[in-house]
């Protein structure tokens, strides 16, 4: 399965509710190697929230496939490859992210195929996700909108159904204050063809 994950983050939000300095915080999220890397950034803020989006949507991605809820952030580490492109680590698993930076959010999607192409995503506000990932569904394998459906797997991650089949492969969505995005694939059926 090529899952995906993804994560969002309102970074105003961010600055009024999680203060990255206090004590503890860091130890408790990144590993050594992340935290100098955040000290040595020329803004360590947004360094702090990049690295954060990126193991949640790693986590998200691997959560999907395991089909279980843990925390462990630290068994998580980042590596920035690029601007916008980076890995990380969990066990023996890598995946492969892409982050987005904009004045308002940081938002990054994962993967654990380097290769996985037809991801498609979209970043909104927070209140319409849903809405705009079965417009986004129905638009790209034409269907009609009412008859698209979500369920949830057993780690609460979004399936997307028409009648009894499986539209998403992988999916995700995220929240956080104003913001809201999700990434999804196709199942292999809807990918090859459309009803």
């Amino acid at each position: 399965m090529h899952s995906v994950g993804n994560d969002i983050v309102d970074l105003n939000l961010a600055k009024t509710q999680s203060n990255w300095q206090r004590n503890g915080f860091l130890e408790k999220q990144f590993t050594q190697k992340e935290q100098q890397e955040i000290y040595n950034s020329k803004n360590p803020f947004l360094q702090v929230w990049q690295f954060w989006s990126m193991k949640e949507a790693a986590y998200k991605c691997y959560t999907q496939q395991v089909e279980k809820r843990f925390f462990a952030p630290l068994k998580f580490e980042c590596t920035i490859i690029s601007e916008d492109k980076g890995t990380v680590f969990f066990e023996d698993k890598i995946f492969y992210t892409t982050t987005t930076f904009n004045p308002f959010y940081v938002s990054t999607i994962a993967k654990q195929n380097a290769t996985t192409t037809s991801i498609f995503s979209k970043i909104g506000k927070s209140d319409n996700v849903d809405k705009d990932l079965k417009t986004e569904l129905a638009s790209i394998v034409s269907l009609k909108l009412e008859e698209i459906t979500k369920r949830k797997s057993s780690v609460g991650a979004p399936l997307y159904y028409y009648r009894e089949k499986k539209i998403t492969q992988s999916c995700s969505i995220s929240h956080h204050g104003n913001y809201g995005a999700f990434a999804f694939t196709l199942n292999n059926e809807f990918e090859r063809s459309t009803l």
